[in-house]
C-alpha cells in the first residue's frame, strides 16, 4: 500500500508594528506564530493509561533513548530555523499536536538550538487512546500568558468516545490581547466518509470556541490552528467551522483561511498517491485580517520547505523525511509546518534616526542594536524593521 507522508511544507503567519524610521519611510515590528506536527513524540517511558507499547525500547519501533534524543534534536533544528529570515527570534508563538506529555515539551525545549529562546510550555492531558495531546510553547519575552484552558471533544451517541481537547490560550503581545486555539481534529483512519462526523463534530466545538470569544469581544483576534485532518475546501473547514478563502468576506464571525489559496496552488501537508492534500492549516478571526496597522493584523503565510526535510533518494525522494516510513526507522526531521506573519502597530514618523525609538519590548531587556540586515515589502512600500535589536532595511 502506498505510503501517506507528511509534507515537509511548513507555514508560518506574522505580526507586525509600525513605527517610522525616517521622514518619508515606515517600520514595523514582525512576529511569527507557527504550528508544527511533530509526529509521535513520544519518551521511551511505558505510561499504564495510555497506548504507546509502539514506543518503547522493547517496542515495535524499538524507540530507544538514542533515537529519542536524534529526534528531539531534529525537531529543535527546524524550529531554530522557521522564519528567521524576517524575524530572527524564531516563532514567538509555537502550536504543538502529538505529544505525549509535558515531558517530552520540556526536553524539546532545553535542547540547545532553541535553549535560549526561553519557550513556555502550555499543556493539558487529553483522553485520546493513543495518548497524544495538543500544546503551546511561547517565548515569554513577547508574549504574557493570561489565561489556558481545555475544552473536550464529545460526540453525540458515543459517550465513550475519546479524543485530543482543543486548547485555547490567551495573552498578551506587544499591548494587544490575541487567542489561539489548537487542535487535532479526528483522523480518517478508518476511512474518509466514515469518519467525517467525528471531524464535523471537531468543527463545531471549535465554532462554538470562536463564537464564545466574539460574544465576550465582536474585534477578538483569533488563531485557530492545528491538523485538521480535512483540507480547507472540505465541509468541515467552510461550513461547519465557518471559513472563507476570501479576505473580503471574512466579516460578520465569518473566519479567513490563507491556506485555501495555497491548496488550490497544489501545496500541501500530506502526501498520498502523489496526491497532496491540506490538513495543517491557521485560520483567522476577521480582526486579523482587516483595520490599519495601529494593531496586530494579518501580513502573509509562507512555507519553510528547505532541502534537508525531504528523503534524499530511493523511492520517495523528494517526500518528507519522516522518522519512520513503512515501519522503518529513517530518522528524518519532523515536518508539517506552518508559520504565519501579522503585522502590528503603526507607530509616529520621526525625522531623524534613534536606535531606541526601535528597542521598546514590554518585557525584553537589556536588548541591543545588532544582529543582521534584511529586506521586506507590505503592499509594495518599502520600510524598515526591527525586531528585538534586529534591524532590516
Amino acid at each position: 500500500m502506498p505510503l501517506k507522508l507528511r509534507s515537509f511544507f511548513i507555514f508560518f503567519m506574522v505580526l507586525i508594528s509600525g513605527i517610522a524610521f525616517a521622514q518619508e519611510e515606515k517600520s514595523y515590528r514582525l512576529c511569527c506564530i507557527a504550528f508544527y506536527n511533530l509526529e509521535n513524540l513520544f519518551d521511551t517511558i511505558n505510561d499504564p493509561l495510555i497506548n504507546d507499547e509502539e514506543f518503547l525500547p522493547e517496542g515495535k519501533n524499538s524507540w530507544t533513548a538514542k533515537r529519542y534524543g536524534e529526534k528531539l534534536d531534529h525537531l529543535s533544528t527546524v524550529i531554530a530555523r522557521i522564519g528567521t529570515d524576517l524575524s530572527p527570534d524564531g516563532p514567538v508563538i509555537l502550536g504543538v499536536t502529538e505529544v505525549e506529555n509535558r515531558k517530552v515539551l520540556e526536553d524539546l525545549v532545553n535542547e540547545k538550538g532553541i535553549r535560549l529562546r526561553n519557550y513556555q510550555i502550555v499543556h493539558f492531558e487529553s483522553p485520546d487512546r493513543r495518548g497524544i495531546d495538543v500544546g503551546l510553547l511561547y517565548q515569554p519575552a513577547y508574549f504574557r500568558l493570561l489565561n489556558a484552558n481545555a475544552h473536550r471533544l464529545s460526540v453525540p451517541d458515543e459517550p465513550g468516545y475519546r479524543t485530543r481537547d482543543q486548547l485555547v490560550v490567551s495573552g498578551i503581545c506587544e499591548n494587544d490581547t490575541l487567542y489561539f486555539i489548537v487542535g487535532h481534529w479526528p483522523s480518517r483512519s478508518s476511512g474518509e466518509k466514515v469518519t467525517l462526523p467525528y471531524r464535523m463534530a471537531a468543527a463545531k466545538l471549535g465554532r462554538i470556541i470562536v463564537d464564545s470569544l466574539l460574544t465576550v469581544s465582536p474585534r477578538a483576534k483569533i488563531i485557530l490552528m492545528g491538523d485538521l485532518n480535512d483540507n480547507p475546501t472540505d465541509k468541515s473547514v467552510e461550513k461547519e467551522l465557518g471559513s472563507t478563502a476570501s479576505r473580503e468576506n471574512a466579516t460578520d464571525g465569518t473566519l479567513f483561511n490563507p491556506m485555501t489559496q495555497l491548496y488550490k496552488k497544489g501545496i500541501g501537508s500530506l502526501a498520498y498517491r502523489d496526491a497532496w492534500s491540506l490538513f495543517d492549516q491557521m485560520i483567522l478571526s476577521p480582526a486579523l485580517v482587516h483595520g490599519d496597522l495601529t494593531s496586530y493584523r494579518f501580513y502573509r503565510v509562507r512555507v519553510f520547505n528547505e532541502r534537508f526535510l525531504a528523503q534524499p533518494e530511493g523511492e520517495y525522494k523528494g517526500y518528507p523525511y519522516r522518522t519512520y516510513g513503512g515501519g522503518v526507522y529513517l530518522g528524518g526531521t519532523v515536518i508539517i509546518f506552518r508559520y504565519i506573519f501579522i503585522c502590528t502597530r503603526k507607530l509616529i514618523k520621526i525625522r531623524s534616526y534613534s536606535p531606541l525609538m526601535f528597542l521598546r519590548n514590554s518585557n525584553a531587556s537589556n536588548t541591543e542594536l545588532t544582529g543582521s540586515m534584511a529586506s521586506v515589502s507590505l503592499d509594495c512600500v518599502s520600510f524598515s524593521l526591527q525586531w528585538r535589536g534586529f534591524l532590516f532595511t
